[in-house]
C-alpha cells in the first residue's frame, strides 16, 4: 500500500464517545485523520485533545483492533500538486493546539476530527469531502446515544447544528479507497 501526503485514515476509535457516534451514524468508523510523511515517518494530524500529530504506528494501534481505512481524493494526482499541499498542510497547522470539540460545533473556536480535515480540504481545494449534515439528521434514538446527548447538552440539543461525520466524509463520491 503506497501512501500519500493528504490521505485521509479512519478508525473505529475506542474513545468514550465511540459507540455513540458509530450508532448515531449507523457506521463502525468514528474517528479519523490525515496522513503526512515527516521526518522520516509516516504521521497522523488529528482533532484529538488537543488537535496533534502522531505516529501512524500508534495511531493504528490505538483504534479498535488496528484496523482502519485509507482514502484519497479521486483526482488527487491532478489536484494535490506540492502548492496545494503545502496549502492543505497550512491549512491544519492553523488548528494545531486548539481544543477537541466535545460538542461539535462549527465554530473553529474548538474543533473535532472530521471537522478538522473537512475544513482543511475546503480551504486548501475548494472541494467539500462530505455531506455536511445538522444533528437532527442523525439516529438520536439509542439509549446510548441519547445519554450521550444529555451528558454533552442537558436539554438544550443544538439539533440545527452543523456537522461532518467521519462516514460522511468516507463513503463521500470525492475520494477512492486505497487500503
Amino acid at each position: 500500500m503506497a501512501l500519500h501526503n493528504g490521505d485521509l485514515i479512519f478508525q473505529t476509535s475506542q474513545s468514550s464517545q465511540s459507540q455513540a457516534i458509530q450508532l448515531a451514524t449507523h457506521s463502525k468508523y468514528s474517528h479519523c485523520g490525515i496522513l503526512y510523511y515527516l521526518g522520516g515517518e509516516w504521521r497522523v494530524f488529528e482533532a484529538v485533545q488537543p488537535v496533534s500529530e502522531t505516529s501512524l504506528a500508534k495511531w493504528v494501534a490505538r483504534g479498535k483492533g488496528s484496523e482502519f481505512v485509507v482514502k484519497r481524493l479521486r483526482d488527487a494526482e491532478t489536484v494535490l500538486t506540492p502548492p496545494v499541499l503545502r496549502r492543505l498542510y497550512a491549512a491544519g497547522e492553523q488548528y494545531r493546539g486548539k481544543n477537541y470539540d466535545l460538542y461539535f460545533g462549527w465554530s473553529d473556536e474548538r474543533i473535532y476530527c472530521s471537522e478538522l480535515l473537512w475544513k482543511m480540504y475546503k480551504t486548501a481545494t475548494g472541494r467539500e469531502i462530505g455531506q455536511l449534515q445538522t444533528l437532527r439528521e442523525f439516529d438520536l434514538s439509542h439509549p446510548t446515544v441519547q445519554a450521550k446527548l444529555r451528558e454533552r447538552y442537558g436539554k438544550n440539543i443544538p439539533l440545527d447544528e452543523k456537522v461532518i461525520s467521519p462516514v460522511r466524509m468516507l463513503e463521500s463520491a470525492e475520494l477512492v479507497t486505497v487500503r
